[in-house]
């Protein structure tokens, strides 16, 4: 009996070796569960206050504990900050810091780094709470090697999308009503297409009016056309389209305006939010893809419909919100050289999403106003890691993301499936894809759900 313990103890000890490594691998988030957290946790609570005292994150004891500490012929300790305990997440652990008095987050934002190494973790993110109490999250692995769908439950309401994870693994969720318009730039085989694909089949299963502008004949959008409302591909179509959009803009401010005055009971808004869901109009997206085809000019004629097309998107970047039209600017670069106003355009896109660009003026011309670190990272994102991008905003803050793959395929069901989702609006008829009606009436029950494979796209 004893020689047989001794035969199939190193046995199972390899087959559970062997187990381990294909989790990490194929599994990390099983790997970490078992693995990963006991072994990070166990080592973080060991070390704590040596590695808080051996990256200067401590200070000096209290009188009292230094008056103890000479009674009892000892010296006082440097005191590390409070914390919380360190609570597992899908990627890493979470803990809170009370920081002492003097102590500030860039304090510890330097030191990220060297308590990286310290305990073993992957990356250490900084990200301050409330006065006095900062948020230390470490992750486990390499978040954004391999990106899966959300759950549903990431989704907080209505144009409300969880569109990429970001390397500290929490979601970069899209809310279009807190940031209004977007810009999007990627070169090709960047990963843009497929960030585009995850906000419009999001988009396709609430109820949210979708209109494309694609002047390269409509080959991105098309696939897209059950669920679009209206759909423009060439550059004169567009002017017609932007003018129409601009007159639901200016009929919406007029319901606003109406519906804010009738009676002494009225709700007083300035939004259609404010309004009754029974007479509240329904949010408009607008895309634009490839932004530079749309306003290329060849002539005089043409750079003037260029410029009428810049003023009337700017029109709606600065009173679209108030309406509920919202705008998803994309192109592979995005610069002065597209015209009168372009530069003011991409003021009011106030979202930054920048794939891997061509050139650092691209970069520039997406994050630098946001800030110079997110536009060299930018920069820096390699060719061999499509659908890496960095998402920045007006408030300053930026972080890499990755957007799970989804094929031109499975995006077209999703659109094919939700067809009958597509609201009324009259004015946007003459604009409707006659794809979209044949393919309405053939559409099946249920959505074909993104796969998770490296995006390639």
């Amino acid at each position: 009996m004893a020689d047989t313990v001794r035969v199939l103890l190193p046995v199972l000890l390899v087959l559970v070796l062997v187990v381990l490594l294909v989790a990490r691998r194929r599994t990390p988030v099983v790997f970490w569960w078992l693995v990963g957290y006991p072994v990070v946790a166990l080592r973080l609570l060991i070390s704590y206050r040596a590695t808080m005292d051996a990256c200067g994150l401590t200070v000096p004891a209290s009188a009292v504990r230094r008056a103890t500490a000479r009674m009892m012929g000892r010296q006082a300790a440097p005191v590390p900050p409070r914390r919380t305990f360190p609570l597992p997440t899908g990627s890493g652990l979470v803990m809170r810091l009370r920081m002492a008095t003097g102590q500030a987050p860039e304090d510890f934002t330097a030191s990220a780094d060297r308590l990286r190494h310290a305990w073993g973790a992957h990356a250490v993110y900084v990200r301050p709470t409330k006065p006095g109490w900062l948020e230390l999250r470490l992750v486990g692995w390499d978040v954004l090697a391999e990106v899966r769908p959300a759950r549903r439950r990431v989704s907080a309401g209505p144009l409300c999308l969880p569109l990429a994870l970001r390397e500290d693994g929490r979601w970069h969720v899209r809310d279009f009503r807190t940031v209004p318009h977007e810009l999007i730039l990627g070169a090709t085989q960047s990963g843009k297409s497929v960030y585009l694909r995850n906000l419009l089949c999001g988009l396709a299963r609430q109820r949210v009016v979708l209109v494309g502008i694609d002047c390269k004949w409509g080959v991105e959008l098309a696939p897209f056309a059950p669920r679009l409302s209206a759909l423009a591909d060439d550059p004169d179509r567009a002017n017609e389209l932007l003018d129409v959009l601009v007159e639901e803009m200016e009929a919406r401010f007029r319901l606003i305006g109406l519906s804010g005055g009738t009676g002494p009971d009225a709700t007083l808004t300035s939004d259609v939010w404010g309004l009754p869901e029974t007479v509240r109009p329904v949010p408009v997206v607008v895309v634009v893809d490839e932004v530079a085809e749309l306003f290329l000019a060849a002539n005089k004629d043409d750079e003037k419909r260029r410029d009428a097309m810049v003023t009337k998107l700017i029109r709606l970047a600065q009173l679209g919100r108030a309406a509920g039209i919202y705008l998803e600017v994309c192109g592979q670069r995005f610069g002065a050289e597209l015209g009168k106003g372009a530069t003011m355009l991409r003021a009011q896109l106030t979202g930054r999403v920048c794939h891997r660009v061509n050139d650092d003026a691209s970069a520039n011309m997406a994050l630098a106003d946001i800030s110079s670190e997110a536009a060299l990272a930018a920069t820096s994102i390699p060719a061999e890691r499509p659908g890496v991008a960095v998402v920045g905003d007006s408030s300053g803050g930026w972080s890499r993301v990755r957007s799970p793959h989804l094929t031109l395929a499975d995006a077209a069901a999703v659109c094919r499936d939700t067809s009958a989702l597509v609201p009324e609006l009259p004015r946007l008829d003459s604009f409707r894809p006659t794809l979209a009606a044949e393919s309405a009436g053939t559409s099946s029950t249920t959505a074909v759900a993104p796969t998770a494979r490296p995006v390639t796209e």
